[in-house]
């Protein structure tokens, strides 16, 4: 019987003995890749952590002792350690989360997907336990990667002044996605490549001892300057100069050195740092092979070879990367900035091509910002590539370093809208509201893969105000061609008729389905104009005279519907004079469970039926139509059969 079949709580690992924890870590890893190959998710990640994760729930009781994970995509092998086996539905509708979930298990403190944030969470954890007196532990593991975000460092200012027990532990990867980078990376790995000053002390001592008269007191002085000696043979004062205790660094994959430091750790009673060397991809030789992200996050695959199950068409970032590299060919100007995606957001190609043109600055949203302000001020046009959900994190640098400078710097937004399988954390539902707040912002919404080449473009044209080009994840679709243009608004489909009734007005890559609602609107003798705005801020000026000529207007965005385009669109129209109803579909300010697109989309309402049977009763009721106002709505479902 496979010892991971017999473990359903983490004190089920207490009566295994290391040949067996050896044996259940190999287990192990055969199920993540197993498992995993046949759903996608991160899969690399956490077979880096196996031996680290069986230590932990070894030598601290969870639930009364608080593990959290930044970021959470390392914690699959914390889920079956802890009672989750079933990963035949991973990331999709009705089975586990990607990453922690309070929902799932009293095991998961935080449903941590963005990263930096675990120390402030610990910080917080551990102040509770001194203040009511409780004796639980705090674990806060954090990725190197994860350290380069300047939350971390704002915390570990804060934990180092206490002297709360809490144990930190960096799961030292040298990778976050690609390889870390930075000065805390080059740190880290010198203290990987020089043997530990506990070594060397030993070895000395040895010696010394064995030397008559003056053997003993110079060991003695030898080991009341360790500070200075630490700092010569392993460099670590990085931390302790801060007054955290360093453990490390260790072998991650042993799992006796481990249990070891983290038993010190927890009995040293103040703020510890225990520092694990682990191998991303560790025991799967093609994630080893794939020197990009060691599979960071993948599709599904061929378990035996690691290569895609299918071919993947065109997606919206390739097209977006590919237009990239032209751009830098064209402009010596252009650079282009990333916060530890290069892969993810497009970016690689512009970086062979162009290496001395584009900046990695870490898991440091905030900074690249401010950094892409000092660019864009000294002269050339920096474009920000960023997951939709990760600009929040900036919008102060983007509202009061950028938009207040007038520094023309473009956002290049990925994963805008619903992304559906990564769960609440990372649909791009908040942006296209966020940003209506920040004065001179222009915000572009492209609704296919031309659209993008060309926004893109006219974006970094723009050297005195903030752009922002946002799009969907996953595949693109055909081009949406329009057949007119009013002002600077595309027109996607005519009324065919000088007394139109709706206006609908789609945002982005929705342009596909707004076209179906019209055909279901036109099928029940409504007329409705399409047309795509193409920059969503600020509303173009024909907008209001083009609403007027409408008896309704219809927003359609994969945005928040607070403070979204619609909102702005009703109150230009408001402000214009023009009284013509409005009614916005979007998302409703929720978090969305993981799922599907197309299934949050059906979870929400926001498909083209359900639109349009909406739009059909509010039609009716204009022209007083109460009572058949419910046949309209049936009709409409017809007409779609």
């Amino acid at each position: 019987m496979p010892l991971l079949t017999r473990i359903r709580g983490p004190r089920d690992l207490d009566r295994l003995s290391l040949e067996q924890l050896d044996q259940l870590a190999e287990e192990i890893r055969t199920f993540l890749v197993d498992a995993v190959s046949k759903t996608g998710g991160h899969l690399g990640p956490n077979l880096g952590v196996v031996e680290l994760t069986i230590a932990l729930h070894r030598v601290f009781d969870s639930p009364k002792d608080k593990v959290l994970w930044d970021t959470g995509h390392q914690s699959y092998v914390h889920k079956l350690l802890t009672g989750r086996q079933d990963f035949s539905k991973l990331k999709m509708k009705g089975g586990l989360s990607g990453y922690p979930s309070q929902a799932e298990s009293e095991h998961d403190v935080i449903e941590n997907s963005h990263a930096s944030t675990v120390l402030g969470w610990a910080d917080g954890l551990a102040k509770a336990n001194q203040i009511l007196d409780r004796g639980d532990h705090v674990v806060a593991v954090i990725g190197d990667g994860a350290l380069t975000g300047g939350m971390a460092w704002e915390a570990l200012n804060n934990i180092a002044d206490g002297d709360r027990p809490l144990v930190i532990v960096v799961n030292d990867n040298e990778r976050s996605y690609a390889p870390t980078i930075g000065g805390l990376a080059n740190h880290l790995a010198t203290l990987r490549t020089t043997d530990g000053y506990e070594r060397f002390l030993a070895r000395t001592k040895e010696v010394l001892e064995r030397t008559p008269v003056v053997g003993r007191p110079l060991y003695e002085t030898l080991h009341g300057a360790k500070k200075g000696l630490k700092d010569f043979i392993a460099p670590q004062g990085m931390f302790e100069d801060l007054g955290l205790k360093y453990v490390g660094p260790i072998d991650g994959h042993d799992i006796e050195a481990l249990e070891s430091a983290l038993a010190r750790a927890k009995r040293f009673g103040g703020p510890v740092i225990v520092h694990c060397l682990t191998e991303k991809g560790r025991g799967y030789q093609p994630a080893l092979q794939d020197e990009a992200d060691r599979f960071h996050g993948i599709g599904p695959i061929h378990p035996d070879t690691g290569l895609p199950v299918k071919a993947s068409g065109a997606d919206w970032t390739s097209v977006f990367g590919d237009e990239m590299v032209q751009l830098g060919k064209e402009r010596e100007d252009i650079v282009a900035i990333t916060a530890a995606m290069l892969q993810p957001v497009g970016l690689k190609k512009f970086a062979d091509a162009f290496p001395n043109r584009i900046y990695d600055v870490g898991i440091a949203e905030q900074h690249a910002a401010v950094s892409a302000a000092g660019l864009a001020t000294g002269g050339v046009h920096p474009v920000f590539a960023v997951y939709a959900t990760f600009l929040n994190r900036a919008f102060d640098q983007v509202l009061m370093d950028v938009a207040l400078h007038r520094c023309g710097v473009t956002f290049v937004l990925d994963r805008a809208g619903v992304t559906g399988t990564d769960g609440a954390s990372h649909n791009g539902m908040w942006d296209m509201s966020i940003l209506q707040v920040v004065p001179g912002l222009r915000l572009a919404a492209p609704r296919d893969a031309d659209q993008v080449r060309a926004q893109l473009r006219e974006a970094v044209e723009v050297d005195d105000a903030p752009t922002v080009v946002r799009f969907s994840k996953g595949a693109v679709g055909p081009a949406v061609p329009a057949v007119g243009r009013v002002g600077g608004m595309d027109v996607l489909r005519e009324p065919g008729t000088d007394t139109p009734d709706v206006l609908l007005v789609s945002v982005g890559a929705l342009a596909p389905m707004c076209l179906e609602i019209a055909g279901l609107l036109d099928k029940q003798g409504i007329s409705t104009t399409v047309v795509d705005p193409r920059w969503v801020k600020p509303v173009d000026e024909a907008m209001a005279p083009l609403a007027d000529r409408h008896r309704v207007v219809v927003t359609v965005e994969d945005n928040s519907r607070v403070g979204g385009v619609g909102s702005t669109i009703a109150q230009a129209l408001r402000d214009a004079g023009v009284d013509v109803p409005l009614r916005d579909f979007g998302i409703p300010p929720r978090f969305l469970d993981h799922a599907s697109r197309a299934e949050v989309m059906a979870e929400i309402g926001l498909t083209a039926p359900d639109i349009a049977r909406q739009v059909t009763g509010l039609v009716a009721k204009l022209d007083g139509r109460y009572g058949s106002a419910a046949a309209e709505v049936d009709a409409v479902e017809s007409a779609r059969d």
